[in-house]
């Protein structure tokens, strides 16, 4: 158990002071050693010269002579040293500041960002690449996790949104039920069936682009045409169109190679896109789905309308959560908003990826399955 910190307790001193007293430490054992040296070197050595040198001296003036040259050495090297240490430690202490202060910047920054301040930003402290990229990183983690939290407040926003209309219709009838206002007949229970069944649908679609973004999407692949893919899905949803009046078209082209893939969740995948491009497509429009392969290595399958298209801003955002653009694509259409993300989910769980292109509003919109192609069979 950690004990309580006691009242007046002193901290530790900080980096700065740590460093300044260990560069001091370094700087008075390189003085003492330079001292000591130099007084067991220096003597012996001028000694040696005079004698080398063959002046006459009594033993008196020969010891007066070492005596003063080792008072002179000994006051030029102190004074020597003094300057230097100085000199060192006045350098040591502006970089030192220098770190101090990058680090409590840095520490300054930390603190914010686990406040939930994520707009808070790291200037380049300028002590190097390593301490840049350091800033540059912490400013990043903070970009990362204020777009984490955004989206967050708005899924959980647009899910209380999504299941408040269900649960109102359902809390609707009950109450209408116990006041006698209505009876439990087919068209009331048709109603509960389908808010109930609105609810349940939202939680599995919930859970299974969670489970696809986490990696844990069961898959049993097998070796599938894409065409037989297109043909599969036109078929299913050949109905809902003729119902609309709007045309469904397929084309293929020669030569595509097979995809080593999921059929039922490629299929839910082209479902969504079909059923995202119809409930965007006016009647009179055209939806055409198609498999290609412009590349040896990739298959693609596209689903392109003729319908409200998509504005440049929204393209960014059509395969987030619960995400729809203000103009074309929004409640009114219906759909519970993450259709697309579990289709992105999916594909990207596959080895490859799903793409949205669009030239603008009322310009139509395409999006593309980017599925690697299966290897062939020895």
């Amino acid at each position: 158990m950690t004990p309580f910190p006691r009242p007046g307790r002193r901290h530790p001193p900080g980096l700065a002071t740590r460093l300044l007293i260990a560069q001091a430490l370094v700087l008075l054992a390189g003085a003492l050693t330079s001292w000591l040296v130099a007084s067991a070197v220096a003597p012996p050595i001028f000694h040696e010269h005079l004698l080398q040198a063959g002046v006459a001296h009594t033993a008196a003036e020969a010891a007066h002579v070492e005596e003063a040259f080792g008072s002179a050495l000994l006051i030029a090297l102190i004074v020597a040293l003094l300057v230097s240490t100085g000199v060192a430690l006045a350098v040591t202490g502006y970089f030192t500041g220098r770190v101090q202060r990058s680090v409590a910047a840095v520490a300054a920054a930390g603190t914010q960002i686990a406040q939930g301040l994520y707009d808070s930003r790291l200037p380049s402290p300028g002590l190097g690449a390593e301490f840049d990229q350091l800033a540059a990183t912490i400013n990043r983690l903070g970009q990362r996790l204020g777009t984490v939290e955004r989206t967050r407040r708005r899924m959980l926003a647009d899910l209380a949104h999504e299941m408040r209309t269900p649960l109102a219709t359902i809390n609707a009838h009950l109450e209408a039920l116990e006041d006698g206002l209505r009876e439990l007949d087919e068209p009331t229970m048709t109603v509960l069936h389908a808010s109930t069944a609105r609810l349940i649908r939202l939680a599995q679609d919930m859970t299974a682009v969670s489970r696809a973004e986490e990696g844990q999407l069961e898959m049993s692949l097998v070796r599938v045409s894409p065409s037989s893919l297109v043909e599969m899905a036109a078929a299913a949803a050949r109905e809902a169109f003729d119902a609309k009046g709007v045309a469904l078209l397929t084309r293929f082209t020669a030569q595509v190679p097979p995809v080593l893939a999921d059929p039922d969740r490629l299929a839910q995948v082209l479902a969504n896109l079909l059923d995202n491009a119809l409930r965007h497509t006016p009647k009179g429009g055209v939806v055409t789905i198609a498999s290609a392969s412009p590349e040896r290595a990739w298959v693609q399958i596209s689903v392109s309308d003729t319908g409200d298209g998509i504005t440049a801003d929204a393209l960014e955002h059509v395969f987030d959560r619960f995400y729809r653009a203000d103009s074309a694509r929004n409640r009114q259409h219906g759909g519970s908003g993450i259709g697309l993300t579990i289709s992105r989910a999916i594909a990207v769980a596959h080895g490859g990826g799903l793409f949205a292109t669009s030239s603008g509003q009322g310009a139509g919109a395409a999006f593309t399955v980017r599925l690697p192609a299966a290897r062939p069979l020895a």
